[in-house]
């Protein structure tokens, strides 16, 4: 059964009629970094039980999860904060009328907004085939409209001035560590990024035990745990065996902490995702780029390949995506590459 129903939204008359935007919940005018109000005990022990459902029955992978959890306060708190204390009382109009507040009061991006209206439809199929609810809420409305934005690419000439980016002199020198080449850590991150298509979490969660720099293979975990092969090129194995021989020893505390993660901080414990965004950017800076993120690199590597030649289904398993419909998108990036194979190989062209 598909997650949503593919049907036309509408707006009332009343809705139309506002001239000006309510003041915003104090949920949604709290601070960056302000600690979030906790939920009132019947809420908070719900989405207790959704999450636990989700991570032992469903398998989510953590960022899921916490995706999910996210948007779930934000619904719940908002239903708190308009008077609406029990689950078996939120109806259509007041899932609806978040859904709206979304976009137009907190500004929210549209696929941010139908990754919410998709959280909240599983948990209220949840909550119905529990017994916590009678009716679902969720079962008339509408998916947004998704449109297709192309992905931001960059050229093989950019990706080589950001790669070439890591230097000695790159890395500022911290008290005790001065003869640490970070710099080697970062040309392999960026190198592994581009080499093999993987997503941020996926190299900051890359294993010594998944990595195969003999075979130049590397064992990629993506979401819902599945895995798949990806080759990472000549390039980005030299970078690796050099970050692994000279720097990644120097970083390696001995004591566990490392849990046999590639990518190491300063202190030794396993990158996190959010750095692995600040070194793309910080490199993306120094190579003259602006507005570069990890993905950057993945929808690249994508593109290249497609624009070399690749078959769309190889690309589709490098990447790791279910539905080819997905990889089909960067089919759009370079038409010229379309025209040319059109030109050769079709009887009249």
């Amino acid at each position: 059964m598909p997650l949503f129903q593919s049907t036309r939204s509408t707006r009332s008359a009343d809705d139309a009629a506002v001239s000006a935007p309510a003041p915003l919940p104090p949920s949604a005018r709290r601070r960056k970094g302000e600690p979030r109000p906790a939920l009132p005990d019947h809420f908070a022990k719900l989405v207790a039980h959704f999450m636990g459902f989700l991570r032992v029955e469903c398998g989510l992978s953590q960022n899921t999860l916490d995706a999910y959890g996210r948007d779930l306060y934000d619904l719940l708190m908002d239903m708190h904060e308009k008077g609406v204390g029990e689950l078996p009382a939120i109806s259509s109009r007041h899932v609806s009328t978040h859904i709206a507040e979304l976009k137009s009061k907190r500004l929210m991006e549209g696929s941010s907004v139908i990754r919410h209206l998709a959280a909240i439809k599983v948990f209220f199929r949840w909550a119905l085939s529990t017994g916590l609810i009678t009716k679902d809420p969720t079962e008339v409305l509408d998916r947004p409209t998704r449109w297709k934005k192309l992905p931001d690419v960059l050229s093989p000439k950019q990706v080589a001035a950001l790669l070439a980016a890591p230097k000695p002199e790159s890395r500022p020198k911290m008290p005790g560590q001065e003869d640490v080449p970070l710099w080697l850590r970062d040309k392999a991150l960026l190198e592994l990024l581009y080499a093999s298509g993987l997503r941020a979490s996926e190299v900051a969660g890359l294993t010594l035990n998944e990595l195969h720099t003999t075979l130049g293979v590397v064992r990629v975990t993506g979401k819902g745990n599945k895995q798949r092969l990806v080759p990472m090129g000549a390039p980005a194995r030299e970078a690796v065996e050099r970050y692994l021989d000279e720097c990644r020893p120097r970083l390696d505390r001995a004591d566990g902490r490392d849990k046999g993660r590639v990518l190491l901080s300063r202190t030794g414990r396993p990158l996190e995702r959010v750095a692995v965004w600040q070194i793309v950017k910080r490199c993306a800076l120094e190579a003259g780029l602006r507005d570069v993120h990890p993905h950057t690199l993945r929808h690249s590597f994508a593109t290249h390949l497609l624009i070399g030649g690749a078959d769309l289904r190889v690309v589709q398993e490098m990447l790791g995506h279910a539905d080819i419909a997905t990889t089909q998108i960067y089919t759009h990036v370079d038409r010229s590459r379309l025209k040319q194979v059109h030109a050769k190989h079709h009887p009249r062209a």
